[in-house]
């Protein structure tokens, strides 16, 4: 029945049904692609749930406060000191930017408005620094809720505007760093897809060893990204899904690199198919058959587990879950439709120079994996306990890994121009009055709070108590630290200490360092959520699939050996090598996601294949069968995906470089040593038992040396 459903696709009239009707399906989402760009929400407050405080503060002040207001500096610097001619340059730039669209009728605050107001005594910022070689305007820019995908042009109107002869200017504050948050996403939709693609092109014609068959795959993936990336783009605008640039990336990335190991597993098995069937229709039929339910279950396992992120706090990682699962769902119909179709429409020859001819000899049958099989096959006890102290062994370097978080800095991976500015603003005395705490209290108390936070490390002087409505009030004093910076965290923490202790004050404290803060809690508390749910769901799948409940345990304490592993030598990498001051809180659950969901692919198809030799040869004969013929197959498709990954450092952003190292590096440990060492290991040492409490393998025989040396025939 299902190599009829199997083959019914593939017929010599529906496969031109589905070629047409897929390629149609892509270009009708191909112009929604193209626009996912501008449906992307990559403000930081978007992502908070509503029960963070700061949050709760933004809701408070949205009528005194506009939330889309992007406070922004123009840092001007001359070594030796500013002169009387930089000055006044400074105060005619003023003018102009704040006649630019988006400037608020708040304006711009320059160096001759600030001495103005000191002399009425009106407490202002100190725009120039005291040893004379820095100082800046202040102004705010609003252009609403479409204010993220403004922010560029403004800032190159901005930059035109602002010159100064022989010195520096840079644009820092809230708006500078959004605009270099821009450029760091610039070219994404292109860029990063046309990246991926070369290197999974090369990655294939050296598999393939053939100059037309690369080129397949390459348009199903291609295929899929455009109708995933549509289909996001429309439950972004019309849905409420949150997209950013984030998750924009992981997307197009996840498409290509998993759509190509789907590829990889079908095209292999096509090809044995064709060794034994003349009737390419038929060889198709049997290789969906047989390589569909891996396949499937590949899919759901990564589909289910990134759905697992929307029981997130955190907006942007709950946003990301379903992203990448419809991601993974239509590139997994993509490939079992448009792959199929076009393989028998091409016929043997699109494997020239190498055609698999009909009753030809299967060369995996004698080849590396079959030779490394049988190496294990003589101490397999040994071999797994060996290989499994090695990367216990790696895991200490977990020790090292720091997710206490990225000052400004830290989060590039090159110096951009607001990371310039706000350097100089510090080391010349400056604050950067844009970051600040932001308090709402009760009006009676109000007063008592702005004392309590007198005296805080760090803090600047509360400014004037301001009123808002049903009795409440609220009031913000400068931080003097980076917005993202652990100092600045450990300023807001000591402010809500101080604030809450004000009886019956009911304040509560935000500001953009405290959605940072709130950002790194709520990504703690997702971590302790989502790993638990991801590897119960996971272990799931795997029951339904192998019909044990041994094996799926087995398999996944590999692949949270391998996790950890690949996150302890990830973390020596940043450290040491890279040079990477830390990490993101979300790092160790998006990894951990990314390595489960996907390492335990490579156990699926090997697995399956496993448990399918199995009912003819048992499961240690079985094995050996099972690895020979997927290990050429597994390790190409773990080196496109880690391959892919790699290329999220393409990115000037440590967040993704670090996530594109890990997971990489994670793949190859699972398709290398996991999947090929130490899971072969286990099943040769335990044989039948590996299927409790099935009786799949009752006779559990032990395979002799003449056994294990044997030639190895697959099932027919």
């Amino acid at each position: 029945m299902h190599r009829q459903i199997a083959g019914s696709l593939t017929g010599r009239v529906t496969k031109w049904v589905v070629l047409v009707f897929v390629l149609v399906l892509t270009g009708f989402m191909a112009f929604f692609s193209s626009k996912l760009t501008s449906v992307q929400d990559n403000q930081a407050s978007s992502w908070l749930p509503g029960s963070a405080e700061s949050t709760k503060v933004l809701d408070e002040l949205s009528q005194s406060v506009d939330p889309n207001d992007i406070p922004t500096l123009v840092v001007y610097h001359r070594d030796g000191g500013l002169t009387d001619d930089d000055l006044a340059t400074m105060e005619a730039d003023g003018p102009e930017i704040a006649a630019l669209d988006g400037v608020t009728d708040q304006g711009v605050l320059t160096p001759a408005a600030a001495e103005a107001a000191a002399a009425q005594g009106a407490p202002v910022p100190t725009l120039v620094s005291e040893d004379g070689e820095v100082a800046y305007l202040y102004f705010v820019l609003n252009f609403g809720a479409d204010g993220w995908n403004a922010i560029p042009d403004a800032a190159a109107e901005i930059r035109d505007i602002s010159t100064l002869d022989g010195g520096e200017v840079h644009l820092a504050g809230y708006g500078g760093q959004a605009a270099d948050s821009a450029a760091a996403f610039e070219g994404i939709d292109t860029n990063l897809i046309l990246a991926t693609l070369g290197v999974v092109i090369v990655i294939l014609l050296f598999t393939y060893r053939s100059p037309i068959l690369w080129l397949l795959p390459i348009l199903c993936a291609v295929s899929a990204n455009f109708i995933a990336t549509g289909l996001v783009y429309l439950l972004a605008k019309y849905a409420g899904l949150t997209v950013n640039g984030q998750s924009q990336a992981i997307l197009s990335i996840l498409v290509i690199g998993a759509g190509t190991d789907y590829a990889l597993l079908l095209v292999a098995r096509y090809r044995e198919e064709l060794r034994r069937h003349e009737d390419r229709h038929e060889a198709m039929a049997f290789a969906l058959h047989r390589a569909a339910p891996a396949i499937l279950a590949s899919a759901a396992t990564v589909a289910i587990g990134m759905l697992c992120l929307s029981f997130a706090e955190l907006n942007s990682t709950a946003g990301l879950g379903p992203v990448l699962a419809i991601g993974v769902a239509v590139t997994m119909l993509v490939m079992v439709t448009l792959l199929p179709a076009l393989l028998v429409i091409c016929g043997r020859w699109v494997f020239w120079p190498k055609r698999p001819s009909f009753r030809s000899a299967e060369p995996t049958a004698d080849g590396l994996w079959a030779r490394a099989g049988r190496s294990i096959s003589h101490r397999p006890r040994r071999v797994w306990m060996t290989t499994a102290g090695l990367l216990l062994l790696a895991c200490l370097g977990l020790f090292r890994l720091d997710t206490s978080g990225l000052s400004t800095e830290d989060t590039y991976t090159k110096e951009f121009d607001s990371i310039k500015g706000q350097r100089l603003l510090t080391d010349h005395g400056l604050s950067d009055n844009s970051n600040t705490v932001q308090v709402v209290a009760d009006t009676e108390q109000a007063a008592d709070v702005a004392s309590s936070l007198a005296g805080i490390d760090g803090l600047g002087e509360p400014g004037e108590v301001q009123p808002l409505a049903d009795g409440r009030s609220w009031f913000e004093a400068t931080i003097n630290a980076d917005i993202s910076s652990s100092t600045a965290a450990d300023i807001v923490e000591a402010s809500r200490d101080a604030a809450h202790g004000v009886d019956g004050a009911d304040a509560l404290v935000g500001g953009g360092s405290a959605f940072y803060l709130d950002t790194k809690i709520a990504s703690e508390r997702d971590s302790l959520v989502i790993m638990p749910l991801v590897l119960v769901v996971v272990l799931l799948i795997l029951i339904g699939l192998l019909r044990a409940i041994l094996a799926p345990v087995i398999l996944m304490a590999t692949v949270v050996l391998s996790f950890g592993a690949a996150l302890g030598i990830s973390a020596l990498l940043f450290e040491y090598v890279f040079g990477f001051a830390g990490s993101d809180p979300g790092f160790p659950l998006f990894a951990f996601v990314f390595l489960v969901a996907l390492g335990i692919d490579y156990n699926i198809f090997l697995m399956t294949r496993v448990r399918e030799e199995t009912l003819t040869h048992g499961t240690r004969k079985g094995s050996l069968i099972a690895l020979a013929s997927t290990g050429g197959v597994i390790t190409s498709a773990g080196v496109v995906l880690a391959a892919t990954f790699l290329v999220l450092g393409s990115l000037p952003l440590v967040f993704l470089a670090e996530l594109g190292v890990a997971v990489a590096l994670g793949v190859m440990l699972d398709t290398l040593i996991v999947r090929s060492v130490l899971v072969t290991a286990l099943n040769l040492d335990l044989g039948g038992k590996i299927w409790w409490p099935s009786t799949l393998d009752s006779s559990d025989a032990p395979l002799t040396p003449a056994e294990a040396e044997a030639p190895l025939e697959t099932v027919h």
